[in-house]
Parts: C-alpha cells; structure tokens; sequence
C-alpha cells in the first residue's frame, strides 16, 4: 500500500482563510462521516457525534459565538464581534466533533476522549483523501459552556474539535515536521 502510505507522509492541514467552495457533495459528506465513525472504540460505547454546519448554520453559529463574546467582552470593537460572527464562514463545511464519556468498568473516560479524537483525525484525513482541504481547529469558543449551549451540546458533552472542509484556493505548503531521533526512545 505505497500509495496509502506516501498520502499519510504528505498530508497537511489547510487554513480556512484558504478554502474556498466547492465542499463535499452529500455522498461524499456520508463517506466523509462514515470514516469518521470507524475508529478504535473500547467498548463499542461511540462516545462521539458530529454537528454539520454548512450554509446558513455556519452564520447561525457565528451568531450564537459572537453573541457569548460580546456578552463577555463589553468594550469590545464591532470589527472584533464581526470576526466572531465569521468564525465557522471560512470553509463551506464545518464539522464538530461532539466528545462524552459514558461511566463503563473497563474503558476509562481518556480512552473515550482518545476515539473523539481519532474520530476527528479520520475526518480530516478522508475529506483530505477526497482531494478537500481540511484543518481541525478548537478556539475559545470551542471550550466555553454558554456557547456549546447555544450550539446545542448536553451538559456532559464537549467539542473535540471544529474540522473545516472545502476546496483549496492555493497549493499548501508543509510545515517543519519533528525529526525521528527527537520524538523516539527505545525501551
């Protein structure tokens, strides 16, 4: 599998600013979620979900994030709750990545946490399989209660990660990877 493997050495994360339309066609949005959906599971308790965003809910999100920092940032410019407002518009789809954990004697919660975010990896590697750009991001908003509320999210649950999807406007280049010899041990 040279092919596969050569893909996984050179895959590289895409800013939204650099996407464009089009996004995956809803079969391959399916195919997309469906990967996503296939990862290690202890237990085979899916303690993950995905919220699409695409169209007019990218704007209705920003709304709901742009609304909590202008809560809690009073003094803030209008540019600075406009740029919260756009935070989901660069990418013509957006995928979050919704982790929980269920209480089981055998899979602790990390192993949980860990399959949100496999799943989220396999997200980004099949929208990236299917020639789209894709970059996983978090952000504040990614992390505060009010917003994951107005997103929709149970109490118990949190975002692993917000995968942007689209078409790249500019080839991409690489970034400095760690070398072997720094990153290994041998025991």
């Amino acid at each position: 599998m040279p092919d596969t493997i050569d893909f996984l050495k050179t895959r590289r994360s895409v800013k939204p600013r650099e996407m464009s339309g089009p996004g995956p066609s809803p079969a391959e949005l399916d195919t997309i979620l469906t990967v996503g959906s296939r990862v290690p599971d202890h237990g085979k308790l899916a303690p993950w979900r995905f919220i699409v965003f695409e169209g007019d809910a990218r704007a209705r999100a920003g709304e709901v994030i742009a609304g909590v920092f202008a809560q809690r940032n009073p003094q803030a410019p209008a540019a600075d709750v406009e740029l919260e407002k756009r935070r989901l518009m660069d990418a013509p789809l957006v995928i979050a990545v919704v982790s929980f954990t269920r209480p089981h004697p055998k899979v602790p919660e990390w192993e949980q946490q860990l399959s949100a975010g496999a799943s989220a990896m396999n997200i980004v590697t099949a929208a990236t399989a299917l020639g789209y750009g894709a970059n996983w991001l978090t952000g504040w908003f990614a992390f505060d209660r009010d917003v994951l509320d107005g997103l929709g999210l149970k109490a118990d649950e949190k975002i692993a990660g917000f995968i942007h999807i689209g078409t790249p406007s500019k080839p991409n280049e690489d970034r400095p990877r760690p070398a072997l010899s720094d990153i290994v041990t041998r025991f």
